[in-house]
């Protein structure tokens, strides 16, 4: 049978099978030929990764971290990407949203899969330079007939969609590249170097079709955030009004007017419908917003997009912003009810109760960022030193942002579920009013204003699209709360940033000229100036913390490393148990620190540290107990080692005053619990040492 995917038969025998699959279904079932379509995208995608050393795995396994991880867009020709991101949501509409999906819709996405498919075999490919041009033909799709396969529901498609998870196809891929030695990684990229070498020789004449997707991806965007194109007015909806020097007869059309419930425009979104580059279209969109003002007594916010590159603009508040997609209708209607019900952040009193008090840089703090935020800037980074209390200054910022009217919704984001649980708990005694969800245990969501998350766990969901629509889109949050903000988190999960339409609050306790230069640009600061900061230092001078005290350990051997011929004849003979090479015969001469440090799992090691920690450590109750002590190992098999050595040494504590607190252990947050509270000897189950991953 004909088929526009002929051309993968040879190079990709199994991809085109997917895909002359989701092209038989076309007209017969569109619905079912969306899905397709997208898991044929995702066999293509996962192909990548499989065969494309270059492409690091991304935070998930998911087709949308997929296709978002940074080296796997910048591998992309121009105007692939945007092919990917609308048989991505669409195939996600055609699963969960009961919306009609029409054979327009799915012609529509069979098309743009057969330019992405096209593009894998030009450059993937061992002929792909020779591949011929080639044009998307509708004609070679069979019409449907009534013996065709019948349309699936939304219910059989969620069924197929979970029986056909990728998931462990990716973990595959991820355990061989753990496997994979260097020279193997380097003569595969070799290999893939020389075919792409050869492929990108001749130049790509094919005709990628970019114009038709952009202007459908505007519309995929409106309908993933709920919208009903349908809607009489939604569409070309005509205005008057207009400047006579940009139209002689005063009328206009709007690409797109999103309406209330009462029949008010929310918001118009005007559409650049070419390669134009969207900034071209605030002003036009301005006027047309003028003409809405004039008519309704309310002003829309505007977007203006090309469906590629979207902004907001809200221009009672804010300047123009990039956006990634549109607003839901709730969240359209906060913002107009915004404008006449929020109040002056500087006529507020910050609770005392929460922050501030005797502590006043608490109280500076707040009031710092909050001018920030009057001043329309939307981002703010707060350094302060461990112990001085920046949840509670947050906390506190929180309370006044929702006196205020400029907060409905708070995000707070960390790296460890455990910093998750601290945070929602202290929210929770401070906020008691504040309705919150830890993403991480629940995740039903509907009617809480403070959810509580880490960041891989919020990845997932700003990726699910239900029956009414995604689930959690840009402007769900007004406010995100970044813990420990440093630029691992910002380098691994920038998407997330990016994505969320919303006030940014960063914090740390990393002193402002360690901060790496890229987190000091996502806040859109000076490197060195952070919005306010409250150092160890100056935490010290006003007396809220104590100066640490270092204690000199004569650990030679992990300071400097080992060299055999300074070794007593006992010592030596122990180094050469322990590294003579049992094939050659070899003993190294030295080793060095670095190396040392691999074998931490010394119990002679382990057990002078720990003789040290019991000898001078830090006693109570009048010098009778050590008092609660952290130990931070270098990984969780060093933790373990620890641990055995201590129950070895000092049975009589029973085995419940020295316990690991890791993520290996499911229970570790109870462990976790404990550990803060007063001990009661000698029968307290509490520990007072627990060994912690470094």
């Amino acid at each position: 049978m004909p088929s526009n995917f002929t051309f993968l038969k040879t190079p990709f025998p199994q991809i085109f099978d997917h895909a002359a699959k989701a092209e038989g279904l076309t007209y017969s079932a569109p619905r079912a030929s969306c899905f397709y379509t997208r898991f044929t995208l995702e066999q293509a995608v996962i192909w990548l990764y499989d065969n494309d050393p270059y492409l690091k795995l991304p935070y998930d396994d998911n087709l949308s971290a997929l296709i978002h991880e940074r080296t796997f867009q910048e591998n992309l020709s121009p105007g692939i990407f945007p092919k990917l991101r609308t048989i991505q949501k669409m195939g996600n509409v055609a699963v969960h949203r009961a919306v009609t999906v029409s054979k327009k819709d799915s012609l529509h996405l069979i098309e743009e899969l057969f330019h992405v498919l096209y593009w894998l075999c030009r450059y993937y490919s061992p002929n792909g330079k020779n591949l011929a041009k080639l044009d998307f033909d509708p004609q070679l799709i069979p019409q449907a007939t009534e013996s065709d396969t019948k349309e699936l529901t939304r219910k059989q498609l969620q069924k197929l969609a979970s029986e056909l998870s990728q998931t462990q196809e990716m973990k595959r891929i991820a355990e061989e590249r753990q496997k994979q030695t260097e020279s193997e990684l380097a003569a595969v990229k070799a290999r893939l170097d020389a075919l792409l070498t050869v492929n990108k020789s001749d130049r790509d004449r094919h005709d990628y079709n970019e114009k038709q997707t952009r202007d459908r991806l505007i519309d995929i965007d409106l309908q993933e955030m709920g919208w009903d194109l349908s809607h009489a007015d939604a569409i070309e909806y005509p205005v008057t009004g207009m400047p006579k020097a940009v139209s002689p007869s005063g009328r206009g059309k709007i690409d797109y007017v999103l309406w209330d419930d009462n029949g008010l425009p929310l918001a118009i979104v005007e559409a650049k419908r070419s390669r134009t580059n969207p900034q071209a279209g605030p002003q036009q969109a301005k006027l047309y917003a003028d003409c809405l003002e004039q008519k309704f007594n309310q002003r829309p916010i505007i977007f203006y997009s090309n469906g590629y590159q979207t902004y907001i603009w809200d221009d009672l508040n804010y300047p123009p912003r990039e956006i990634h997609g549109f607003l839901k209708k709730e969240e359209l209607q906060y913002l107009i009810w915004q404008r006449n019900n929020s109040k002056p952040l500087h006529e507020l009193e910050i609770n005392p109760n929460i922050a501030g008090g005797d502590r006043i840089y608490q109280t500076e703090a707040i009031r710092r960022i909050s001018e920030n935020f009057s001043q329309r800037s939307r981002k703010a980074l707060l350094v302060m030193a461990t112990g001085t209390g920046k949840t509670r200054t947050a906390i506190a910022l929180v309370d006044l942002l929702m006196k205020a009217n400029r907060v409905k919704r708070i995000l707070f984001l960390a790296d460890r579920t455990s910093l998750v649980i601290q945070a929602q708990r202290a929210f929770n005694k401070h906020l008691p009013d504040l309705n919150t969800v830890n993403l991480t245990q629940e995740k039903d969501i509907q009617g809480a204003n403070g959810i509580f998350s880490t960041y891989p766990t919020i990845m997932n969901e700003i990726n699910k699209v239900e029956r009414e629509g995604r689930k959690i889109g840009p402007g769900y949050f007004d406010l995100a709360i970044v813990d420990e903000a440093h630029r691992s988190v910002y380098k691994k999960y920038r998407y997330l940033f990016d994505y969320f339409d919303t006030l940014l609050l960063g914090l740390t306790a990393t002193p402002r000229d360690e901060i790496n230069r890229d987190t000091y640009q996502i806040f859109n600061l000076e490197q060195g100036n952070p919005t306010f900061a409250y150092e160890l230092n100056n935490a010290i001078q006003d007396g809220h913390l104590v100066p640490p005290k270092g204690i000199r350990v004569p650990f030679n051997f992990m300071r400097s490393g080992i060299t055999y011929n300074e070794l007593s004849p006992e010592e030596r003979e122990e180094y050469e148990e322990r590294f003579l090479d049992a094939e050659t015969g070899a003993i190294p001469e030295a080793i060095d620190a670095t190396a040392l440090n691999n074998w931490l799992f010394n119990g002679n090691t382990i057990d002078q540290a720990l003789e040290v920690l019991m000898l001078l450590g830090s006693y109570v109750d009048g010098g009778d107990r050590l008092g609660k002590t952290i130990i931070f190992a270098r990984n969780h098999n060093h933790a373990v080692e620890i641990e055995k050595r201590f129950n070895s040494n000092y049975p009589h504590y029973k085995g419940a005053f020295a316990r690991i607190i890791d993520s290996h252990d499911p229970y570790a947050q109870s462990l976790l619990d404990d550990f803060p509270k007063q001990i009661n000897p000698p029968r307290s189950p509490f520990p007072s040492i627990c060994s912690i991953l470094g």
